[in-house]
Formats: structure tokens, C-alpha cells, sequence
């Protein structure tokens, strides 16, 4: 049985959760985050990890996909591999990834109708792809602060394209959250405030307050941080 099944079923009345979608990470490669100038690159990476991290923490089937990896964008990055160990992304030549039989396979193996869709760039390889499983009959949420694009006019147009189409934009942490729903589901609670404390800033800062000045919580404790050895 699977974890997800596990899971206190939440009720879905038009929200995502953990048993009814499936995550697609599209091209988080050096050359495509290079490019981006719409959001903080460094934010954009940590809005992935949290997006990431939480599809782990629920269980939630992940498509992920890299463009030209050895000819010109560079590998998929090392902190989403490791989220992943052991899963290979498919491997595309197209900028639509909905163009691609393998990638599309991989996500009508999951059986799900809901796509939760992050990737770079915006305008590109995720505005395509959205607007095509749209058509497709796919329901498909677009994590908007996961993406990025060469301009702040490339990333809002692409974003007006994918809403006019149907997409529902969201963030990384409302994803969280909407999989998460209740405090009292305590399957998940731990591994979701480890998230919030690692990644989302004042929030992560709030909550550890909260759990030492408050309740009177044990000091989290991180692992000691010991220097990598040179290659």
C-alpha cells in the first residue's frame, strides 16, 4: 500500500490533493535559470525545493523532464536530484514537453486528470504545455513563483496566456498547504513545518518562534554542518 493511500483523505471539491494530481518539473537547468530576470534566481531555486520536498512529503507522483542536457542546457540541478534519487528526467529536443510521446506517457501513466506544472521559461515550456494538456483535458495548475522568464513582460504574458486558457496559478507553499489542509493530520504536520522553517523565511522564523518562545519546544536542532572535501 502505498503511502499516499495511507493518507487521511482530504475532500477535493475542486482543490488538489495528495491522491488526485501529478507534478511535472520542466527544464531546472543552469543554461534555462541563466536566463531568468523576472524573479531572484536564488528564490526561484528555493521555491522548487519547497515545491519538490512537499510532492515527497505527500507522495504525489512527479513527471520530470530536461531539454538538450549535453548540447546546450546542462544537467537537471543537483538539488532537485537529490529530492529524487535515482529517477531519470525525460530527456526532450522539444521546447513543448506536451510535443514529446515520452514525457506525455509519463504523465497519463499516473492515471491523474490534475497537473501541478513548475519549469523554466514560462512563455516557453510551460505556457505551451499548459495551454496543450488544457486542450487535452487535463486540469492544470501553473506554480507561478517556480517559474521564470528573460523579462518581466515575457513571464506576466505567458502567465495571462496559461490563465486565459485555464490554467489556476499558485505557489509553491499554497500547494503545500492545500495538500497539508489540516494541522491535525499528523501524518504529514512534521514534515511540512521542516519545509516551512527551511524555506520559507519569515514564516520557517515564525514557526520555530512559535514552538520554543510559546510552547516551550525543544531548540530545533540541524545536523552539524561539516566542510565538503575537495574532488
Amino acid at each position: 500500500m502505498s503511502q499516499t493511500s495511507n493518507l487521511t483523505k482530504r475532500s477535493e471539491k475542486g482543490l488538489l490533493t495528495p491522491d488526485n494530481c501529478v507534478v511535472t518539473i520542466i527544464d531546472l537547468q543552469p543554461q534555462m535559470l541563466f536566463g531568468v530576470s523576472n524573479f531572484d534566481r536564488q528564490t526561484v531555486i528555493n521555491n522548487n525545493l519547497i515545491l519538490a520536498k512537499a510532492a515527497r512529503i505527500f507522495n504525489i507522483p512527479v513527471v520530470l523532464s530536461t531539454v538538450e542536457t549535453k548540447a546546450f542546457s546542462g544537467n537537471m540541478w543537483p538539488q532537485i536530484q537529490a529530492i529524487f534519487p535515482g529517477q531519470a528526467p525525460v530527456e526532450r529536443s522539444s521546447m513543448n514537453s506536451w510535443d514529446d510521446a515520452n514525457f506525455v506517457a509519463a504523465v497519463q501513466k499516473t492515471g491523474r486528470k490534475k497537473i501541478v506544472l513548475a519549469g523554466l521559461w514560462t512563455e516557453t515550456c510551460v505556457a505551451l504545455p499548459t495551454v496543450q494538456a488544457i486542450d487535452d483535458g487535463y486540469d492544470v495548475y501553473v506554480v507561478e513563483d517556480c517559474c521564470g522568464d528573460v523579462s518581466v513582460l515575457s513571464h506576466e504574458n505567458a502567465m495571462k496566456r496559461v490563465v486565459q486558457a485555464g490554467a489556476k496559478p499558485v505557489t509553491a507553499l499554497s500547494v503545500m498547504l492545500e495538500w497539508q489542509r489540516d494541522w491535525a493530520l499528523k501524518e504529514t504536520y512534521d514534515a511540512v513545518m521542516d519545509v516551512a522553517k527551511t524555506h520559507c523565511g519569515a514564516y520557517g522564523v515564525g514557526v520555530e518562534y512559535a514552538y520554543t518562545m510559546i510552547h516551550g519546544a525543544p531548540e530545533s536542532k540541524y545536523p552539524e554542518y561539516s566542510v565538503p572535501k575537495g574532488h
